[in-house]
Order: structure tokens, then C-alpha cells, then sequence
């Protein structure tokens, strides 16, 4: 029977749950012990996948399709446990489902109300699916507080007292300010969270309290004393310089060591950490360094792209140096002047996005890599713009265009709306709902022989996880690869492109997947890693 560990949060939100989660699932890892992590989101949203990043940051999409928090992707980078649809739940998708259930009749007339319908529902999907797992590890977003937090923490409030003592417990991660102008921390915020936990009826038995500077002593008993905690259960968490030190940092703070005495498991074994330890070292001591830019539609806002820096980063670590972004509005390179941005940068990378701004931008950045033979890698839209590229300025095609951006005459990109998944046809509608729509999860592609990418992933077929709408249109593709694009990688039927590519060219790669869901930190994406060797042939060639 698995064990239950639930981590809320409490003062203000961005603390870091997700990543303390996915820090202390790793280091169960590091004992033996199997875990699965989930993630209960109170908003009305069914997922995130029609909120703007500006909102939401990045939408995580899973092998089996959901399209779920960015938490998700860091429980699957720090655990390598891949993430399912059953492993995200909204208060949307849980009032969707009892709504549906109430009109088939399914409550046999009774009144649905939040207790117990709501929180029945959440418990069972808590408790569903965990699979063979020694401890899973559930998530509360939001803050203790809001009001469309309560029947979350109510259900876990119920399953605590249903677990038992030696199947539940609870984490509450919180903040405890510095004060400059007085120079001292204060943890009467602390305090006041922990009272408003308490007064739903849960008693944290570990306050994770995140601080800039080291907590005193002093301090820590005063927390313990009015929190009714033991004094080791206050683990400090202090910013961290790189996110793959956090696992290492809360080791040394105690807070695995302090889970598994209040589950009772003093006899577990010790951790091996030497895969963190290799990590952070190869984070902290590059041996050199590249600039990469980011040339996107959202680039003010750093989290609607967290995968893709942290497959950046894990391509450094594969390489052995640093990698330093440059995150460039899109919109700025409509204006041929503002082409300069790019003279000194080693690659340049065009990411997924939606919607036409910015989009002659990117389809400007690809033709000065293409031009001036730097590395290039282009993500899903991010390919598509490089398509179209290569059609307008080298095979002839002047009126090629994307349908998403209107009707048009040369459509290189068109609207997706028949494809196969699982041996099932999957058909779409123009005028169709936006939400859950898409192309998405993990479908497979085979690769041409003797390709860029087939030397890449030194294999003939690989396995990615996709969201798009659009798809490039296979009817070009003759025109583009007398024009020197060739189509190196394919759905299995051959109607859709997976991935193009310019054999003469140092490093020119777009591909119409994600492959940054499936970089890990111990594993980095192949595709990451020759990119950012390319990234480190260029820099030696200025």
C-alpha cells in the first residue's frame, strides 16, 4: 500500500512547491523507493491548455495526451517517472465530470453538493492509479485560503484521517521574510498560515519555510513552538543557485530524513546522491560557455518556456559548459535593421507558439541562420516558419504562407484535421471546440537513413510527444527538397512531416514535436545535446 505525502502552501504563492515535490521525490528515489507525484489545480479551467502563457506560463503535455501544469515537467526531470493524464486534476475537470454524472442520473436523486460529491471525487482520484509505488506525492496548488482551494484541502483533510497517521502526511511549504529596515526575519506570516491550515483541520508535520538568508536557531524553536512542530521538522529552504542543487540542499537540511521518521521508517536506507552530485558539478564548473537565442512570442515571461531551458541546460551538461540565453521578442525582427541582435549569438532556436505576431519574425530569424550558417533549431511553429521560409526564398514559392493566419494561396501550413492514433482515426473541425483539440501526447516517426537526425538519435525510429494544430503540407514536400530542405523524419504513413532538415548546413533542424517534454538532467534529449555541440563549433569558429 503506497504512502500519501501532501504538500500545501501557504503566504504567497511561487514558493516552490512543484519543485520541492519533484526535489523530495528524487531523494525517495535515491533511498529505493518507487514514487509516482501529482498535482491538484483548484482553478475552474478543465486543464490549462486554452489559458495564455502569460497566465499559466507553460502547458506540460504527458505521453498519453494531457495537457497539464508545468509542475508536471518538473516531477518527470528530477524523478524520471513519465507523468499520465491521472496525474493532473483541475476543479474544472472534477465539476465537469459530476455534473455529467448528475444529469445521467447517476446520484439516484440525491442533492450533489461539495461534501461529500466534490471531495469524494477529488479523494478518488488521489488514491487512483498509483500503481506499484512505495509514496506518492500529491501537490495542492495555490495557497491555504483562497476559497477555490478548500474542497481540496478538505478531501486530503478526509484521506489524512482515513490513511492513518502511518500512511499520510502533510508538508506546508511557506515563506519567512527578511525584513531590511528592521534586520531581523520575521515568522509571524509562518505562523498565521499554519492557524489558517489548522483551522480546516490539518496539522503540518514538516514546515518547509523558504528564506533568503539562514534561519536562526532561535527562530526555528520559535516557529517549532507555535506551529506544534518538533524543531527538526522546520527545514530551511533557501534559494538555491541552480534548480538541480535542491535535491542536495534539502538532503543536507533533512527533510527525506524527517519524512520517513514520521512514517516511521528509521531503518531506511541511506540515499545515493551521487548522480545529483555529478549534476551540480557539471552545472557549476563548465568548461566553457554558449549563447544561444531564443527567438519567441513570450519571451517576457521565462515560464512559458521551462522545458525548453531546462533542455537547454541539460545540452550543457552534456557538452560541459554553460549555456546562456537570450530570450528575443519575435515582433522586433519584422524590422530587417534589428537583424544585427543575432551577429553574435552561437545558435539560434525558434520555440512552439500560437497566432500570427511575431510570426515574419521568426520566419526572418531562420533565414539569417540559414544564411549565415549558424545552428538552428526550429520547434514545432518553429519548424513551420522555417518551412516556409525555405519555400518563399529558395524553392520559388513567394505566396507561401500559414492557414492559421487566414486563408492564403500557397498553404505550406495547413490545419490539422485527420491523423491516426492507436490504429484509430482522429478527426478535428475547423469551427471545433479549442480546448483538448489538438494533436497531442507521444506519437512515433521514422527517420531517414543516413540523416542528421538519424546519426543523432542513432536509431531508425524514435517516439515523440507532440502539441499542435497545424501540420506542414506534405504536397510541397518534392518542390522543398529539390530546393536542398529534405523531409528526414515522417509519421509512419508518410502523410505527416516530423522533421526537415539542410544537409548542407552546419546544423539546420526543425521538427514539428516537443522533444524538450523528455529532456532529463541524467538524460539529455539527443537532439539538445547536437544541438548545443553545434552551439560550442560555432562559438570556436568567431
Amino acid at each position: 500500500m503506497p504512502r500519501y505525502i501532501f504538500i500545501t502552501g501557504g503566504v504567497v504563492s511561487s514558493l516552490g512547491k512543484g519543485l520541492a515535490s519533484a526535489a523530495l521525490g528524487a531523494l525517495l528515489q535515491a533511498r529505493g523507493y518507487k514514487v509516482r507525484l501529482r498535482k491538484l489545480d483548484p482553478y475552474l479551467n478543465v486543464d490549462p491548455g486554452t489559458m495564455s502563457p502569460y497566465q499559466h506560463g507553460e502547458v506540460y503535455v504527458t505521453d498519453d495526451g494531457a495537457e497539464t501544469d508545468l509542475d508536471l515537467g518538473h516531477y518527470e526531470r528530477f524523478t524520471g517517472v513519465s507523468a499520465h493524464q491521472s496525474d493532473n486534476i483541475t476543479t474544472g475537470r472534477i465539476y465537469s465530470e459530476i455534473i455529467e454524472r448528475e444529469r445521467r442520473g447517476d446520484y439516484l436523486g440525491a442533492t450533489v453538493q461539495v461534501i461529500p460529491h466534490v471531495t469524494d471525487a477529488i479523494k478518488a482520484f488521489v488514491l487512483s492509479d498509483a500503481g506499484d509505488v512505495d509514496f506518492v506525492l500529491c501537490e495542492i496548488g495555490g495557497t491555504v485560503g483562497d476559497i477555490e482551494g478548500l474542497p481540496f484541502f478538505e478531501a486530503i483533510r478526509q484521506l489524512g484521517q482515513e490513511l492513518g497517521r502511518d500512511r499520510a502526511v502533510f508538508i506546508h511549504v511557506t515563506l519567512l521574510p527578511f525584513i531590511k529596515a528592521a534586520g531581523e526575519m520575521k515568522t509571524k506570516p509562518t505562523q498565521h498560515s499554519v492557524k489558517e491550515l489548522r483551522s480546516i483541520g490539518i496539522q503540518p508535520d514538516i514546515l518547509l519555510c523558504r528564506a533568503e538568508i539562514p534561519i536562526d536557531p532561535g527562530d526555528k524553536r520559535k516557529i517549532a513552538l507555535f506551529c506544534n512542530v518538533p524543531e527538526n521538522a522546520v527545514i530551511e529552504g533557501r534559494d538555491a543557485k541552480s534548480l538541480y542543487d535542491v535535491p542536495l540542499e534539502y538532503h543536507q537540511q533533512g527533510l527525506d530524513t524527517v519524512v520517513l521518521e514520521r512514517f516511521g521508517l528509521d531503518d531506511a536506507p541511506a540515499p545515493d546522491l551521487s548522480v545529483w552530485q555529478g549534476i551540480s558539478n557539471a552545472v557549476h564548473n563548465p568548461d566553457g560557455e554558449v549563447t544561444i537565442a531564443v527567438v519567441g512570442k513570450y519571451t517576457v515571461l521565462v515560464d512559458a518556456y521551462k522545458s525548453l531551458l531546462e533542455a537547454l541546460n541539460h545540452g550543457g551538461i552534456a557538452n560541459g559548459v554553460r549555456v546562456n540565453v537570450e530570450w528575443l521578442d519575435a515582433s522586433q525582427f519584422e524590422d530587417p535593421d534589428k537583424l544585427a541582435a543575432l551577429e553574435d549569438v552561437n545558435a539560434i532556436l525558434v520555440p512552439g507558439g500560437f497566432g500570427e505576431r511575431g510570426a515574419e519574425g521568426k520566419i526572418a530569424a531562420a533565414k539569417f541562420a540559414r544564411e549565415r550558417k549558424i545552428p538552428y533549431f526550429g520547434i514545432c511553429f518553429g519548424m513551420q516558419m522555417a518551412v516556409i521560409e525555405g519555400a518563399r526564398h529558395l524553392a520559388g514559392v513567394e505566396r507561401a504562407n500559414s492557414t492559421e493566419f487566414g486563408p492564403c494561396d500557397e498553404p505550406l501550413v495547413g490545419l490539422l484535421t485527420e491523423w491516426v492514433k492507436d490504429n484509430e482515426v482522429v478527426k478535428r473541425y475547423e469551427d471545433g471546440d479549442l480546448g483538448g483539440t489538438m494533436r497531442l501526447g507521444a506519437y512515433p516517426a521514422q527517420l531517414k537513413a543516413g540523416s542528421k537526425v538519424a546519426e543523432i538519435y542513432g536509431e531508425p525510429a524514435i517516439n515523440e510527444r507532440h502539441r499542435h494544430r497545424y501540420e506542414v503540407n506534405i504536397d510541397y514536400r518534392s518542390r522543398l527538397e529539390a530546393a536542398g530542405m529534405i523531409f528526414s523524419g515522417l509519421s509512419p504513413d508518410g502523410i505527416l512531416p516530423e522533421i526537415v532538415e539542410y544537409p548542407d548546413h552546419p546544423w539546420f533542424i526543425g521538427v514539428q514535436f516537443h522533444p524538450e517534454y523528455k529532456s532529463r538532467p541524467f538524460a539529455p534529449h539527443p537532439l539538445f545535446a547536437s544541438f548545443v555541440g553545434a552551439a560550442l563549433e560555432q562559438s570556436r569558429l568567431v
